[in-house]
């Protein structure tokens, strides 16, 4: 398939904007089915925005590590069923991939 530079008009701040064909096959070969709505510059500030806005972040516990004994962070409520460990001792218990 040829591809071909595309002018767009970004959805946020009205600017005209170019798909380029390097893009859209990047797209394609991704399976992406949707063309951006955002300039490269709305995109950017959108994807700051939604990592600083909280979205994307957890509510810590606080617990202990029952391997190491560190007070450690984790992103789930410790029940008492099963161990807990801290990043350290967690990454010593993962299988290995």
């Amino acid at each position: 398939m040829a591809y071909q530079d595309r002018k767009m008009v970004c959805s946020d701040c009205g600017r005209e904007f170019v798909f380029t064909a390097g893009e859209q096959e990047f797209y394609d070969s991704r399976g992406f089915t949707n063309v951006p709505r955002r300039c490269p510059d709305c995109r950017s500030a959108r994807k700051r925005q939604r990592s600083h806005s909280g979205a994307g972040s957890r509510q810590m516990y606080e617990t202990v590590c029952d391997e190491c004994g560190a007070t450690c962070q984790v992103p789930f409520r410790p029940r008492g069923d099963r161990p807990v460990y801290c990043s350290n001792c967690f990454e010593k218990h993962r299988p290995a991939r």
